[in-house]
């Protein structure tokens, strides 16, 4: 089988090599890949800065989608010739994240599932649903569980309430169209006109740019008459809290996920303000079954930005890279 391998930091490292097919040991299936897709937190990775000391050659990618092919012994949660994606920590299963759960997640902690053919736990191979392709299935393990999990399985989302998004990655697509599903409103931010009307087409209500109004926290405030809104999804990191800090109400949610960028945070107004900041690192396998499910009902589909062929991986991370996507980037095995 052909499988990506790291072997020095940098998108020029990474190189195609032949490898033999895994076999599944006990509680393990082996995967036949159909398609992988891409998180910001794979630029990093390939980058040398998510971890530094990671050992090479490693096979990257955390998300992707395929077939069961066999099965090792004990297995009974997944059987051949069934579709599944690998839960992001293969060991998180339900409950609460421990040291353990985070040591299992694909893609940085273990190889991930950038090859041909991969094995998983049966625990960490999650069915998708039927109506979605497999490029769009690939989209959910990381960026549609974690704003599951931001909105839903913590947030308790309820109809009604006002949502607030950061630009136009897949996180903040999936909690844009998630909200909407919930009845929900949403306001989002992005710093390109084109984009924030590819949003408002989805479904969010209000549009900020964040280049042509750098107060957009006071902005979003105003648009809830001053009240606030109840949940911001914020991927920036130290460089957009601030604002979202301002947008918030009292007594309301940040689910803070993303590092994208920068700089110094007063903590006063998250006491002055009753706020919980909860950081989200993705999400258990409970969380993506119970997505599924709503995913399944309501027959929502994931927005994809590109999809790419796979000798055309490293052009797919430049692309993540350069920011100018919207949704997902997808790689077909």
């Amino acid at each position: 089988m052909k499988t990506y391998l790291l072997q020095r930091f940098g998108v020029d490292g990474l190189a195609i090599k032949d490898a033999p097919i895994p076999e599944p040991g006990p509680g393990q299936v082996l995967v036949k890949m159909r398609a992988w897709s891409l998180n910001y937190r794979d630029v990093l990775v390939v980058r040398g800065i998510y971890a530094p000391k990671l050992r090479l050659p490693f096979q990257i990618l955390s998300d992707g989608v395929g077939e069961v092919v066999a099965t090792g012994a004990g297995v009974t949660q997944v059987k051949v010739g069934e579709r599944v994606a690998g839960a992001f920590m293969q060991k998180w299963v339900e409950g609460e994240p421990d040291a353990e759960k985070s040591e299992s997640a694909l893609g940085g902690a273990i190889p991930g599932v950038a090859a041909e053919y991969v094995v998983l736990d049966s625990d960490g191979a999650v069915p998708v649903p039927e109506h979605l392709s497999d490029e769009e299935a690939a989209t959910l393990p990381c960026a549609a569980v974690t704003a599951w999990h931001a909105l839903v399985s913590s947030g308790k989302l309820a109809a009604g309430e006002t949502v607030l998004v950061q630009g136009t990655g897949a996180v903040s697509i999936f909690a844009l169209q998630f909200a909407r599903m919930l009845g929900a409103r949403v306001i989002a931010t992005s710093s390109s006109d084109a984009k924030l009307e590819r949003v408002r087409a989805l479904g969010a209500s209000d549009v900020i740019n964040y280049k042509t109004r750098t107060e957009w926290g006071r902005q979003a405030r105003e648009l809830t008459g001053r009240r606030g809104v109840d949940h911001v999804v914020e991927v920036g990191g130290a460089g957009t809290l601030p604002q979202s800090l301002e947008a918030v109400r009292i007594g309301g949610r940040i689910s803070l996920i993303g590092v994208l960028t920068g700089g110094a945070v007063n903590p006063i107004p998250v006491l002055m303000k009753n706020i919980t900041v909860q950081g989200i690192y993705v999400g258990s396998r409970a969380m993506f079954d119970a997505m599924n499910n709503a995913i399944a009902v309501n027959g929502l589909k994931p927005i994809i930005d590109r999809v790419f062929s796979f000798d055309e991986l490293p052009q797919a991370l430049k692309h993540m890279e350069s920011g100018a996507h919207f949704g997902k980037i997808v790689v077909k095995v």
